[in-house]
Formats: structure tokens, C-alpha cells, sequence
């Protein structure tokens, strides 16, 4: 069967490398002009892991688990706020990767053959009928496919294509700031895989190792105005987070402009009423873009990759509407659950003022087993 991918991200690499070895004859679109990843770190959860493990791609990722003491919320200057036991939510449910973010895409497209990969080309619309999908670049027809999966990322096209009237992103008026750098001696193992809250505006900053010798940070914060570049960014946040734990403004000083970059947060105003649309599905950021709070993105397409690769296992070019609609009532419930989360999770660690004050008196209540355990569902989703 030919199977078109358009979007070589993370999520599109995956399901284009899991077709593949179905046996289908797959072709990638990619409209920059070569395949990679820009970045810094980034969190495979253990339900991402999982899905990468049953498209046969996870055995590099596994390599960077991060085995944490503890994990949860901290005030400013790293006081606990909710501890959670990550050793127990690890046995149960297994452990997160942290991986530089160019090498997760290195080791996730190493199995591509050069041949189905084709850069530099833009896909503009999608033209389906009763027989296949054509694919439009340039107002110029570059394929026909039996189907086509759109995983062209948080701003996608194709999405409004497929669901003319959709509200599109939504900026929720906040901006990720994120850098990595060598691990210097002395870092505190309680700050690692924790994420520290300021109750008077909101901020929030949280900490990873990438392996033995680099740390990934990153930071979110209120965004006012269009995002500043990296340098004035860095100088905001050194400002706003003078009086946090040492650690903090010491690793973003420590971080040069060039190795930081800042974007304003943004996630889907309003879910898709569907993921499959006759021979045509939405995969990753396409489909589910939310916000960064629960480190789910990445793991999320990782699912639909996988779950794709199961629906379409064997099957037929008369057989693919169907199929794609076992994904769709396969991932969405899922996905959306997870979108929901996440922003259930942005408003609680944005919150200031009193309502900041009574979250964390709430939060120093609540138990850590049962911290523990919804950590462990979250990992489990």
C-alpha cells in the first residue's frame, strides 16, 4: 500500500519508520530542506518509551532512563511542595528518558531508507477522492497515496484543511525559555526531575540530567508581548528569578544566548472532532498539541505512530478508511484526556496570588503515596 507522511518531526519519523517495516511503500515529505532536530533536551515518558519499544526504535532511548530518588513540586527556593516516591512510580510503571533532542531524531531516523525521504518540499493541501489521496506542493501534484498521515506539527495546514472552521492554536499568554549545558559539580540530586513554582507570578522552572555530564533546564513564565530573543529573555528571567534557589539563576547565567531558545507556549484551542478523515489521519502535534506541563508531547506521538502502525498492519488500500477510524476511537479518548491534563496542570502551577498561596498548602497535604500513584497513572497513560 503507498502511504504518504507529511512532517518529519519526531512523531512523523516514527509512524514513517513503522510502515516501513510493514511492508508498505512509504514516502516522507519534509518541508525544510534537510531531516533533523533543533533543541535542547527532551522527556520520552514511560508510556512514550513503551510505544517506541513496539515499533522496534527504543532501544537507543533506553539508554538515557533517568533513575530519580524523587520527583514533584518545590516552592522558589526548592522547599517540597508535593513529593513524589519516583522509585515506586519507576517499579510500577518504568522510568523516563531524557535525551538531547537531536539525537532522539538521529536514532529514530537511522532505519529510514534515503530513498522514501524527500526534502524541501512544502505539501500545501490534500486532494482525497474514492480511490486515494493526491498530494499538492506548489500548487502541483507530488504523489498519490492510498493514505496520507498528516504530522506536520503544532501550526499544521493540513488540520485546517481537514476541519474548515477550527479555532486553530491558542497562546496561553506564557513563554518556555530552555537551555542545556555541561553539569557542573555540587547540583543537589532533590532538584533533578522536580519543577520549582513562584506563588507571586506564576514562574516555574524545572531541571533534568541528559546524562552523566549536561543538565537540561527549562523555564515558564508570562509572556506580555511578542517573545524577546534568547539574550534579552536570559536577562528577564535572571531578573525575575534573582531570589530563587541559587541553582537557578546560576545555570541560566551559566547557559550562553546561542545554546537558549524561547518560544511562546501555545496548544489547540479546542480538540478535532476527529483524527481520520476518509484516508487521511492527524498524528502528533497535528492532532493534540497542548502544553508542555506534563513533558507528554513527544510520548503522545509516539503513541499515534505506534498505534498506526498496529491499525494498518496487513491491511489493504479498500481497507483504509476503516482502519484509520480504529485509530481515531484508538488514540483520541486517550490523547484528549492527556490535552486536558496538561492544561489542568498549566493553571495549576501559573497560578498567583491567594490562589497560589491556598495550591500550595493544598499540596503540602496531599500524601505522598497518593502523589505517587497519580504519578504512576500519568506515566501508565
Amino acid at each position: 500500500m503507498r502511504i504518504v507522511v507529511v512532517g518529519a518531526g519526531l512523531g512523523g519519523v516514527s509512524a514513517a519508520v513503522g510502515l516501513h517495516r510493514l511492508g508498505h511503500e512509504v514516502t516522507l515529505f519534509e518541508r525544510g530542506a534537510e531531516l533533523r532536530e533543533a533543541g535542547t533536551g527532551i522527556v520520552v515518558m514511560p508510556n512514550g518509551l513503551r510505544a517506541l519499544d513496539a515499533l522496534g526504535l527504543a532501544d537507543d532511548v533506553r539508554g538515557h532512563v533517568m533513575l530519580a530518588a524523587r520527583a514533584g513540586l518545590r516552592d522558589r527556593r526548592g522547599r517540597p511542595l508535593l513529593v513524589t516516591d519516583a522509585v515506586t512510580a519507576q517499579q510500577e510503571v518504568g522510568a523516563p528518558a531524557i535525551i538531547d533532542r537531536a539525537d532522539l531524531h538521529r536514532a529514530l531516523r537511522a532505519p529510514l531508507p534515503a530513498g522514501l525521504v524527500r526534502t524541501g518540499i512544502p505539501v500545501e493541501r490534500l486532494e482525497p477522492d474514492p480511490t486515494g489521496v493526491t498530494v499538492i506542493s506548489d500548487g502541483a501534484p507530488v504523489a498519490r497515496a492510498d493514505a496520507v498521515i498528516a504530522a506536520d506539527g503544532i501550526g499544521s495546514r493540513l488540520r485546517g484543511q481537514l476541519v474548515p472552521g477550527h479555532p486553530g492554536l491558542r497562546r496561553t499568554g506564557r513563554m518556555d525559555l530552555r537551555g542545556m549545558l555541561p553539569r557542573p559539580p555540587g547540583v543537589d540530586p532533590d532538584l533533578l526531575a522536580c519543577q520549582l513554582v513562584d506563588r507571586r507570578n506564576g514562574a516555574m522552572f524545572g531541571l533534568f540530567p541528559v546524562g552523566e555530564h549536561r543538565l537540561y533546564w527549562f523555564t515558564d513564565s508570562q509572556l506580555q508581548d511578542p517573545p524577546p530573543g534568547a539574550d534579552e529573555a536570559r536577562r528577564r528571567m535572571l531578573a525575575l528569578m534573582a531570589d530563587w534557589h541559587p541553582l537557578v539563576t546560576a545555570l541560566i547565567e551559566a547557559t550562553p544566548p546561542a545554546d537558549i531558545y524561547v518560544d511562546p507556549i501555545a496548544c489547540l484551542a479546542e480538540p478535532p472532532p476527529s483524527y481520520a478523515f476518509g484516508r487521511i489521519a492527524l498524528l502528533g502535534d497535528a492532532a493534540h498539541a497542548m502544553p508542555p506541563d506534563l513533558g507528554q508531547g513527544a510520548s503522545q506521538a509516539f503513541e499515534d505512530a505506534a498505534a498506526l502502525t498496529r491499525h494498518l498492519t496487513g491491511a489493504e488500500p479498500a481497507d483504509v478508511a476503516q482502519r484509520l477510524l480504529r485509530y481515531d476511537a484508538d488514540r483520541r479518548p486517550s490523547a484528549n484526556r492527556i490535552m486536558r491534563a496538561a492544561s489542568r496542570q498549566s493553571r495549576l502551577t501559573s497560578r498567583t496570588g491567594i490562589a497560589a498561596w491556598a495550591r500550595d498548602l493544598l499540596l503540602r497535604a496531599v500524601p505522598s503515596r497518593l502523589a505517587t500513584r497519580q504519578l504512576a497513572a500519568l506515566w501508565h497513560a
